[in-house]
């Protein structure tokens, strides 16, 4: 073993550009010696791998694109849908979100990571998105509820991430092209001719999402939002009236909000028969959010339809598209969907703007809905139904996320009272709408609180609304 010595002697007082006069005498010349050790036949020994990660990650898209990025989190090769989110915070609600079942998550905000993982910011019980897609990963967190680094939580989950990749380039390439299916490897032996194939011959259209993340038998829910982060001045502490929420993919943050408004809260599966709910005599039902086509599930449609005109009904995102379609309307899948906290929505009997959290590659068109099927929500953005009502039957919806976890608050007004004469009690779950109805009566505890309300500060009574019973 010998060692070698590698020269570097500046000579040239000129090879260092300067906008002075240079001075050739005032310069020193000096040597850089760098000494590696080498073996018998010349090659160096003891060297320690590059401070850097190499590409070691493809993202194959249908288009033909091929994506080279650094791997983080899990290993292997996944196939999903590539869709891009335009959230600023909340990356790890947006992991736990059910609703990106089968999708891969693209954030559009370049810095992910730097907050780390809570565990108090769950939104389900695990990560249900087939991967992550981001521009730059955070070396470090820096934040004093961090419990663990984005990697070693999507590592501990078997959930693939992507970072050092034009996330730019490919969210111009999805909204000019719509979402695309994409594969993720890490997988050397494949090669880009096998990955363009899955991507290919793997589709998310008619393919039941719902059954692999809602829950597998009913439980009571009845953790409220935490005191610390509530951020309404109304709450109640005893349970007011039953709710059964179903479960497509249901947000844990839905279930907080609708607790801390007062509501003893049954969560079912998604197949939970429509009898049995009507056995429990509720004061209402929710149909949550979920992910995938809503045209892939006919049972959770049919239940929908048996549960219409027997108690009043509140439909979130999936659970919106759900109701379209039990109303004899049509859904469609849109070009790229509605991904992001910062989407403004018109409510049309009002005029006020919310900026509300969205996530759904599919909507109901409205020009498919019979007669006396009301729109009540526009997004701004495309015009887009994002909202609907059908006071004859007690049934409202939005086709966004009003619980906003991640997202702003706009949607979580105070309790009041609608024109169809039906008892309101708003949530997160509201977005100016209504959370859970119940036909006027006169005695029952809902409408003396409200009219309680009402007698102590009008201002409670929203959108020209009026009580009669």
């Amino acid at each position: 073993m010998v060692a070698e010595a590698i020269n570097f002697t500046i000579r040239n007082p000129f090879c260092c550009p300067s906008r002075t006069t240079v001075h050739p005498a005032k310069f020193r010349i000096f040597t850089v010696r760098c000494s590696v050790p080498l073996s018998s036949d010349g090659t160096s020994i003891g060297l320690v791998e590059r401070p850097w990660k190499l590409a070691d990650a493809r993202l194959v898209l249908e288009d033909g694109s091929i994506w080279r990025a650094k791997s983080f989190g899990a290993s292997g090769t996944q196939v999903g849908e590539v869709v891009f989110n335009t959230s600023l915070t909340g990356y790890q609600e947006i992991l736990t979100d059910p609703s990106y079942a089968g999708q891969f998550v693209l954030m559009t905000n370049p810095h992910i990571g730097n907050t780390g993982i809570n565990f108090d910011d769950e939104e389900s019980r695990q990560c249900f998105l087939a991967g992550l897609v981001i521009r730059s990963l955070s070396i470090s967190t820096s934040n004093w509820r961090c419990t663990e680094t984005l990697g070693d939580y999507l590592a501990g989950r078997n959930i693939m991430g992507i970072y050092d990749v034009d996330t730019r380039a490919i969210t111009r390439r999805l909204r000019q092209k719509g979402s695309l299916i994409g594969v993720l490897s890490t997988e050397e032996s494949k090669t880009n001719e096998e990955l363009l194939e899955m991507s290919r011959t793997w589709d998310i259209v008619g393919v039941d999402l719902i059954s692999g993340v809602s829950c597998n038998a009913p439980y009571e829910w009845v953790d409220k939002t935490n005191s610390e982060w509530e951020f309404s001045t109304y709450r109640k502490d005893e349970d007011t009236f039953r709710v059964v929420a179903y479960d497509f993919g249901i947000k844990h943050n839905i279930l907080r909000r609708l607790a801390s408004y007062g509501c003893k809260i049954t969560v079912v599966p998604s197949t939970w028969p429509a009898l049995e709910t009507l056995k429990m005599k509720p004061d209402g039902v929710i149909f949550s959010n979920g992910p995938g086509d809503p045209s892939a599930v006919p049972y959770a449609v049919e239940t929908v339809k048996e549960i219409l005109g027997k108690v009043p009904v509140f439909g979130i995102c999936m659970g919106h598209q759900l109701l379209g379609q039990a109303l004899g309307g049509k859904t469609f899948k849109m070009k790229f969907g509605h991904h992001g906290g910062n989407h403004p929505v018109r409510n049309l009997r009002s005029g006020c703007v919310e900026i509300s959290a969205q996530n759904h590659n599919y909507a109901v068109d409205p020009a498919s809905l019979p007669e006396g099927v009301e729109v009540t929500h526009v997004n701004l953005n495309d015009g887009s139904c994002a909202g609907l009502a059908f006071p004859a039957l007690n049934i409202m919806s939005l086709q966004y996320h009003p619980e906003a976890s991640p997202g702003p608050h706009d949607s979580d007004p105070v309790p009041y009272v609608t024109h169809e004469i039906a008892i309101v009690y708003t949530s997160a779950l509201t977005g100016s709408t209504i959370a859970l109805a119940a036909v006027i009566n006169p005695d029952h505890l809902i409408v003396r609180h409200l009219l309680d309300s009402l007698s102590k500060d009008p201002s409670n009574l929203i959108n020209d609304t009026s009580i009669d019973y």
